[in-house]
Formats: C-alpha cells, structure tokens, sequence
C-alpha cells in the first residue's frame, strides 16, 4: 500500500496538471519504507544532462570514471598513455579548469592546477555518474554548483538492506593484460534503525607495459614496448549515513595512496633513445559531511570538507638523458564550509540563497616560491518557477576572492565577479512527452595558483578566463505498452560557447624562460544528440542500446594576422560518437561498446602534418550471474580494442591495443 501511495505523489508531482501537483509540498521529504523498484527512471531535466547507473555502469568494459565518460556526447578525454596515464576531461571544448567534479555532492579541488584526475575514482563502490552542462536543474544546491560551465556528479553507494539483513559484503577481483591484480572490497553494515555504515576499499596494481606499432618516418612499420607506466594504489573510504524525519545526513572519510611512473612521449625518429623514468607520488585525503532537513516551507542543505593533497614529482636525468632534474614537493590544504537555503514562497515559487567560503593554502619547495594563501567566499541567489508546462530558473552568483602570500606584494589583486544563469523548459503538448529547452550562462575561471605563482612561469597580473554559453534543445520520451520497444529517450541540443581571455603559456625573451598570459578567443559551436532505447524480443531477451553523437566547430581567433586564425583548436575533433549495447538473457549478461573519435589536429595550424588519425575501438564483455545459498556470484571475461586498432589520444602517447580481463564478483 505504501508503495502504491509513492506511486501516486511521484505521477502527480511529475505529470500532474496543476490541481494534484499544488497540493503536494515539494520542499518536504516524505518518508516511506524501504522498497526496491525495478524500473526505467525518467529524465525531466530542465539543463542538458547525461546520466549513467546500476546495471548500465556494471557492464561497461570500464573500470574507472574517465573511461566511463567517454560513452557521453560532448566530452572530450586527455588520456596520456594507458593505466598509469593521468586522465582529465573537457565538456564541449571549453577547457579542463572549467569542469567541476562533485563527489557526493560536494565538489573535489584542485586550487594548484585546477585539474582532477578522474583515473583515481573506480566504479566499484559508484551509484551513478551525471554530466551537466551548465548546471544542476535544481536551484536547491551550494553556491559553488552555480560556478562551472559543466559539472560531472559521482554519487557513490548508500547502503539498502533487504529481508531484514543487517549488512552487505562484496568481493571484486579483477586480472588480465598488462599484469593487473585489482583487488576491492565492499562492507555495508546497519548501526541502528536510522544508520548505516559502509567500507569501500581497493587495490591495484600493473606494469603497465604493452605493445605499440608505429610507422616510422621516411621507413618502416616497428613495434617498441610501454614502459614505466606500472602503478600501485590504495584507495580506503567509509562513510556513514543517516536519516530523521524530513531529513538526512552523511559523513565520509577518503585515502588514497600512489606511486607511478609516467611514460612519457614516444620519440619516433629513434626508437628506444630516450627512456622516461619519470615518477610521481600521490596522496589525497578529505572528511566531508553534509546535513539536509526540510521544514514547512524552508529547507536547509549544509555542507563542510576538509582536503590535504601531497604530490612528488620526480625527473632524474641520472635515469632519463633527455630531461633536466626535477624533484619537486607540493602540499595543498583546503577548508571547505556551505550553506543552501530554499524557501518556497509558493506552491510554484521558489528561491534560494546559498553561501560558501573556502580557504586554500599552497606549499611547496620551489625555489622564490611565495607560498600562496587564497580566500574565496561565494553567494548565490536563484529562483525556479514551475507552472504546468514551462518552467523557469534564474540566478546570480558573486565570486570574491582574496589571497595573499609570505613575499610582500607577491600577491595578485582581490577579485570580485558576478555572474548570470537562465534556464527554460516548456512542454508544448499535453499528450506527449515532447520538451523544449533553453539556456545562457556566464562563467569565469580564477587562474589557478600555478598560473599565478610558479615559480618563473606565473603573472600575478592574469585576469580570468570567461565564457558565455547558449543552448537550445529538445527532449522526448516515451514508453510503449505493447510491441518490441519499450521505451525511447532522445535528447538534441544546439549550442554556442565563447571563451575568451584564455590562459596560455608563452615564451617570453627566450625560449628557456615562459610565462602564463591572457590571449585566447575561442568560439565553439556544436550539437549534441543523446539515444537511449529499450527492447523485449520476448520474456527473457532484453536489449538496452545507448548511441551519443557530436559535432563541434571550435575555431581559435585569437590572432587576426596568424596564418591559422578561425582554425580548428587542437584535439577537438568535427566528429565524434558511442554506442552501448546491453544484452540480457536470464542470467546471461552481454555489452558491446564502440568509440569514434574523427579528425583532429594536434596543433594549432591545420595543416597536413598536425592532422591526427581518426581513431575508434571495439570492447565487449560477457558475464554470467550464479547463485549458491545465499550468495551471489558473477563471472565476468572482457576483451577490449577486439581489433587491435593503434591509435593516440594525445600525440605521442600510443595506447593499449587488444587486451582482456577477468572478474569475478562474490555478494554476500
């Protein structure tokens, strides 16, 4: 009965026309037994959103959470050679720094280059992953949501108990090519009625090492080994959730511990000279917690974190001739506090009012280096109408930034921004589930700490980069009662982005000495399409296909005088997709997946020699579930890049050809 009485307030809060959907308060959580439903979950998102989770992220021949990225429209990955590469990612070519990447809610920082390696967060233990442009839809959200031209959302496992169960076990271990021994583990255990725990931890190890062929210039086809791409890491997170009337909170504590080497480029022209020895040590931790409770007509969303990151990089040219000697040591510190306030002034009115403060801190053994200390407060004002077919959103962000350093007048001037977003949806039938969408959003980027003070190469006097973006989409869904397909999404939009005042390295009176400056002008226009259907050939045969496409035309007009101004700007390629295929047979599980990446050009003159190989790979993976008493189990066998295609993401940087894995899965 219970779960009819969800069903009811769910339809009538979604689809209701007006008279049903007033009469529920959307501000309160009401709270019901635990169920699990098994069902299609529908995206009626005001902003432009992919969404990834359960099943579909199980049976990815992926691993971690940039290699999952890559199956959406828009997105652009750096990968810089194999498992040890890093991995950073751009959303519909505006940059790195400007992608904010939110774990559980709360956003991870990087104040020192503005980058996360997305390559250190598995799916193991991950709910779903989300992409945003723009921004979240919800207004009820922390200042720091409304300050990114795109956002990736990881939303880790809350623990469910079934038949009265008081905990959960898992066991994953997963080995293959490139001498992989990756074990994880996964613990979730009640600590009260209202409270539960859970443990996630894993281990990994490889090599690295691979074979790659090339055709080397003005010869012959040859084949060389990846080396010094082995990688050990630790990843431990526990976390512990709660629930109250009208409300619920969360605590987690995460480590991760790592040494790797970097492979460097491949220098083709000698194959074999230069040995890269490159190594770098990683450790990150951060406790966050956050507390949510809704009042009549007032709902509070709090937030706090504090991270410490330690990195040593390490070039000796005693191991590697073509390098000069780096042995550098970086410590971040970073205090993180929010606070979201929504008040529902009506039952279709409702605004928010969040603030954050941040506080950053910088060490490092560099020489002159100025030890920088940055404080940043951000407020955010929004406002979201929702009538029975449009909906409307609005809001204003200020950004204040102070900073200051040990070396007196070393510091860059205090900055202060306000920026606007407004986003609409209107849904011009009644009938069918047909939506039009449309936003504009303005962005800034503060330069990033290096950019500002590294030691040699930083400007003090950089402004910020800015972007301007426009969207205009569609959506449709529907669900089908009889026939082969079950269900059809389709998601289309059109967009135009301007970056300008890029931050750039340039060399200054010699080519030993660089520095960063604002120069860029950058316009991007592309379209995104996003399909996602559902077939039955009959009571077992089960098919989920996922196709993603995109077009993008970002030209570089920086220079009006340069031979390559309205170019293509490097590693964006015209043409780009993915298709996933689910296949589910009884207890059978099948997934094809296939990329495309078009041409590109690794420079920023777009001509014959810096035009890259259009490249695309083929994985699949077959899984076959077992059960035994009352445990679970599940064998996996993978086989990725099935046609050996020798490709690079980044020039320089071959990656892995054919290569498999295999997994298995106990559930207690």
């Amino acid at each position: 009965m219970k779960l009819i009485v969800f069903g009811v307030i769910l339809w009538c809060s979604l689809f209701g026309n007006g008279s049903w959907a007033q009469k529920v308060d959307t501000t309160k959580v009401y709270n019901i037994d635990e169920v699990v439903v098994s069902a299609k979950r529908v995206q009626k998102e005001v902003i432009p959103v992919q969404t990834m989770e359960g099943p579909v992220l199980q049976r990815l021949t992926v691993h971690s959470v940039a290699d999952a990225l890559r199956y959406f429209s828009g997105v652009q990955i750096k990968d810089y050679g194999g498992i040890g590469g890093l991995k950073t990612v751009n959303i519909r070519a505006m940059g790195t720094q400007h992608v904010g990447v939110f774990y559980d809610g709360i956003e991870l920082g990087n104040a020192q280059n503005g980058t996360v390696d997305l390559g250190r967060f598995s799916l193991d233990n991950m709910e779903a992953i989300s992409l945003y442009n723009g921004q979240r839809s919800a207004i009820f959200q922390s200042a720091k949501d409304f300050g990114s031209a795109g956002s990736i959302y990881m939303t880790s496992r809350t623990p469910r108990f079934t038949d009265g169960k008081k905990y959960n076990a898992k066991v994953t271990f997963k080995t293959g090519s490139f001498g992989v021994a990756n074990p994880s583990v996964l613990f979730e255990h009640r600590l009260g009625e209202h409270v539960s725990g859970a443990f996630s931890s894993e281990y990994m190890y490889t090599t690295g090492k691979y074979k790659f062929s090339y055709r080397k210039k003005n010869g012959y086809d040859t084949t060389e080994v990846r080396k010094n791409g082995d990688v050990r890491a630790l990843r431990a997170e526990y976390g512990v959730f709660g629930r109250m009337n009208d409300g619920e909170w969360k605590a987690k504590a995460y480590f991760y511990d790592s040494e790797r080497g970097y492979p460097g480029a491949s220098v083709r022209e000698e194959p074999g000279k230069f040995k890269h020895q490159d190594r770098q040590w990683d450790s990150n931790f951060f406790l966050q917690g956050s507390f949510l409770r809704h009042f009549s007509g007032y709902s509070l969303q709090m937030n706090a974190k504090y991270a410490y990151d330690f990195l040593h990089y390490l070039s000796d040219p005693r191991l590697d001739v073509s390098t000069m000697y780096v042995n550098n040591h970086f410590r971040q510190h970073e205090i993180y506090v929010s606070s979201a306030n929504m008040f529902a002034i009506l039952p279709f009115w409702n605004v928010d009012v969040s603030v954050d403060f941040q506080w950053n801190k910088l060490n490092a053994d560099l020489v002159d280096f100025v030890y920088p200390t940055r404080y940043t407060t951000l407020g955010a004002v929004a406002t979201a109408l929702h009538f029975d077919r449009f909906k409307f959103q609005a809001s204003v962000l200020g950004t204040f930034v102070h900073e200051r350093t040990k070396v007196a007048n070393g510091a860059a001037d205090d900055m202060q921004e306000y920026t606007p977003t407004v986003v609409m949806a209107w849904q011009p039938f009644r009938v069918a589930d047909f939506n039009v969408r449309a936003f504009y959003k303005r962005v800034f980027r503060m330069p990033t700490l290096n950019d500002l003070y590294y030691t040699f190469i930083g400007n003090i006097n950089l402004e910020p980069e800015y972007t301007n973006q426009y969207n205009v989409g569609v959506t449709y869904n529907r669900n089908f009662d009889k026939g082969v397909l079950q269900g059809l999404d389709v998601q289309v939009d059109a967009y135009y982005n301007e970056v300008s005042d890029k931050i750039i390295a340039m060399p200054t009176s010699n080519q030993f000495r660089w520095t960063m400056v604002n120069l860029g002008e950058v316009e991007i226009r592309g379209i995104d399409v996003a399909l996602q259907s559902n077939w039955r050939f009959c009571q077992h045969w089960l098919l989920d296909a996922r196709v993603n496409y995109t077009y993008q035309k970002a030209q570089d007009f920086t220079k009006k005088e340069s031979t390559y101004y309205g170019d293509q700007i490097p590693y964006i390629p015209w043409h780009s997709g993915s298709l996933i295929l689910n296949g589910t047979y009884k207890s059978w599980f099948l997934n094809y997946s296939f990329i495309y990446t078009g041409k590109r050009y690794e420079a920023s003159a777009n001509i014959p020699e810096n035009r890259a190989k259009e490249w695309y790979t083929s994985d699949f993976s077959l899984s076959k579930n077992f059960s035994w008493r009352k445990t679970a189990i599940r064998l996996t066998a993978e086989a990725n890049n099935i046609f050996n295609q020798q490709y690079e993401v980044v020039q320089c940087y071959p990656m892995p050809g054919t290569n498999v894995k295999f997994i298995i899965n106990i559930e207690i």
